[in-house]
């Protein structure tokens, strides 16, 4: 996998400079021991307030550094990639933000970071400082592991109790607010990946239809492989695997409200982040769940192509913690859980505003017209893949059907009505550029005072002017042009369609498209292939010519 990085040494350092300098760490600043201690600390702290000291192994941005900010970590530990940082760096981490209220380490539950963290701690307090300790073991995937792994629950136990000493909490209760919320937070990974920790020899363990339910943060193997399927299935069995193991944590007989934290692992794009919300909306856990932090990468794992749900019951002091703002710049904020808000449409113009007229002869052109172009449909996309982004048939094919659906409502028998609401039918429902501008068209054609030829050349010219596009650009305007001129002038369909198919084919030989998708490639890929729109503009004319 091709990576973004100058040598594995450096990475971590590089990156946290990087923080740094950036609009996300302005309040943010380093101890001075590259490179074997990585320690970024907030620049300005109340020193009367406990401190809240966290950290752990790199490859889990934005954990841990862009969670210190007020209201959070005052420190955060950096490790190497998915490895423990050093006792001497968690030392110097303590020694550089404790005061005399004392600090407070919250552990993500891996055996480097329990140990090098607990041995900081002690020799911190051989040195007369207050620490208290917390480990966050959150995961539910392995019930029977004595040690829980920490997951993504581990940020809400650093915004608990950040909140609690931000308010002025001595050391005893911010620890014990602390560990109430860490022995009662759940979560759950699943993944479509696993991740590639700068490996040049990485492959997958994973094939192409499977998925991994329960696995941690670095890499290691889910608590079962499962098969790939889509996000609301996948979200489904999550979400209820997570359900189950939530009462093991509840007092008997209690019925929670929960928080639920949506964190991405790493590779999720946005547009999927929020469709996984959606999927969570209709699971059953849904319905307990009061409060809703993210979808957003928060604990990371690289590259890994996936998800985690993390759980918290909810009372009035988590509550409350969780809402407060912070000045961390990776915590995503918090909100009520629930349904869309949604505000009535406003009142569109109709779609059919001229009475349904009937006219057989143009309800079969019609109808003619659009069957060619859904039948051509598959034709059209593969020569727009080789030049475009493989859609145009679909468009055509799409519009099409729209104008099929309606054919009833339309003034077959009134030319101008017709071509406006053709028009408005494709303005609502027709979608890419090519629906678009037909639209234009045809509602510029029935604003005409002249007969239906004209109208429709009317119409082109409008296109021309909104579009930009003329004559020998490389677009559906070469075959439409001529085409539309010839029955302007008196020609027949067939004239008509030998025009549209010669504009067509002469879209072959411009090796420069000056208009749409075409004109970002390179002038070798356009030889010999038509410009998709014309395609279908000659297909639809010489359709007409042989049929009408």
């Amino acid at each position: 996998m091709k990576r973004f990085f100058n040598t594995r040494e450096t990475l971590v350092g590089d990156s946290l400079d990087g923080l740094l300098r950036s609009s996300m760490g302005q309040h943010l600043c380093r101890l001075d021991g590259y490179p074997d201690i990585r320690v970024v600390i907030r620049k300005e702290r109340n020193p009367e307030h406990v401190a809240i000291i966290s950290g752990g192994g790199a490859g889990h941005e934005p954990t841990h550094a862009g969670f210190v900010g007020a209201g959070m970590l005052d420190a955060a530990i950096c490790g190497s990639v998915f490895a423990s940082p050093s006792v001497d760096a968690v030392l110097a981490g303590i020694l550089a933000v404790t005061g005399k209220a004392g600090c407070l380490l919250v552990i993500k539950s891996y055996t480097g970071d329990r140990l090098n963290f607990a041995l900081a701690a002690e020799q911190a307090r051989g040195m007369g400082y207050q620490v208290e300790t917390v480990v966050v073991g959150d995961d539910i995937a392995l019930p029977d592991n004595h040690f829980a792994r920490g997951l993504a629950g581990t940020l809400l136990v650093h915004k608990i109790a950040g909140h609690a000493a931000r308010q002025g909490e001595p050391l005893a209760r911010v620890a014990e607010r602390a560990r109430a919320a860490a022995a009662r937070i759940s979560s759950l990974g699943l993944s479509l990946s696993d991740c590639n920790a700068y490996d040049p020899a990485h492959t997958s363990r994973l094939a192409a239809d499977q998925a991994e339910l329960g696995l941690g943060i670095h890499g290691e193997p889910g608590a079962q492989q499962i098969a790939l399927a889509d996000a609301d299935t996948l979200m489904a069995l999550a979400a209820d695997t997570l359900s189950k193991a939530l009462p093991a944590k509840n007092p008997p007989g209690q019925h929670e409200r929960y928080g639920l934290l949506l964190n991405m692992l790493g590779a999720v794009p946005p547009i999927e982040m929020t469709l996984l919300l959606t999927s969570f909306a209709k699971t059953d856990l849904a319905k307990q769940v009061d409060l809703i932090i993210g979808p957003a990468p928060m604990m990371t794992a690289l590259d890994m192509n996936g998800f985690s749900l993390t759980a918290i019951p909810l009372n009035e002091d988590i509550r409350t913690a969780l809402n407060a703002p912070v000045e961390a710049w990776a915590w995503p904020g918090s909100a009520p859980f629930g349904a869309p808000a949604v505000r009535p449409l406003p009142e569109l113009p109709k779609t059919f505003r001229f009475p349904p007229s009937s006219s057989p002869k143009v309800e079969a052109a019609i109808r003619l017209a659009a069957e060619t172009l859904i039948k051509n449909k598959d034709a059209l996309n593969a020569l727009d893949a080789q030049i475009g982004d493989g859609d145009a048939g679909s468009t055509f094919a799409e519009g099409a059907q729209e104008i099929l659906k309606t054919i009833d409502r339309l003034p077959l028998a009134e030319p101008l009505p017709l071509l406006s609401t053709i028009g408005a039918v494709l303005a609502r429902h027709a979608g890419g550029s090519s629906g678009v501008l037909l639209s234009i068209l045809f509602s510029a054609a029935g604003r005409s005072t002249g007969p239906w030829q004209k109208a429709l050349l009317e119409g082109l010219n409008a296109v021309q002017q909104h579009g930009g596009a003329k004559p020998g650009d490389r677009t559906m305007i070469d075959a439409l042009q001529p085409a539309l001129t010839v029955l302007a002038d008196g020609g027949s369909l067939a004239d008509a369609a030998q025009a549209a198919r010669a504009g067509a084919d002469a879209t072959k030989h411009m090796t420069r498209a000056n208009a749409g998708r075409a004109s970002y490639v390179p002038e070798a890929k356009l030889a010999n292939v038509p410009d998709p729109g014309a395609e279908a503009v000659a297909c639809v004319f010489e359709a007409l010519a042989r049929k009408i």
